[in-house]
């Protein structure tokens, strides 16, 4: 069973920094299709950045320009670099993956079945 586990979450002020880690279990897996996704409360689970074996990125609109993805293989670690926060920005962050693309290719945003525990960002004054 695959086990993905988060870390580098906290609280920081608007225009502050976060970098957000994920470590797989299964070392195959973080070479595939990854993805950050955030839950805000009362609101629905949002793709926020993915990336694809080849490393092809594709972020959401709200973030682009201030949010990085990227993956290490040799150390089964997905991250997210999260700069200029902003309030808006709070939530809880889960990493997951999908490796079932063909080819490590990602599917979309509704085809990723292993999720972590998640990492709670909070952005305030």
């Amino acid at each position: 069973q695959v086990q993905l586990v988060e870390s580098g979450g906290g609280s920081v002020q608007p225009g502050g920094s976060l970098r957000l880690s994920c470590t797989a279990s299964v070392d195959t897996y973080i070479s595939y299709c990854m993805a950050w996704f955030r839950q805000a409360p009362g609101k629905e689970r949002e793709g926020v950045a993915r990336i694809n074996r080849n490393g092809f990125t594709l972020y959401a609109d709200s973030v682009k320009g201030r949010f990085t993805i990227s993956k290490d293989n040799a150390k089964n670690t997905l991250y997210l670099q999260m700069n200029s926060l902003k309030p808006e920005d709070t939530a809880m962050y889960y990493c997951a993956a999908d490796p079932f693309g063909s080819g490590g290719t990602c599917r979309g945003w509704g085809y990723f079945g292993y999720w972590g525990q998640g990492t709670q960002v909070t952005v305030s004054s």
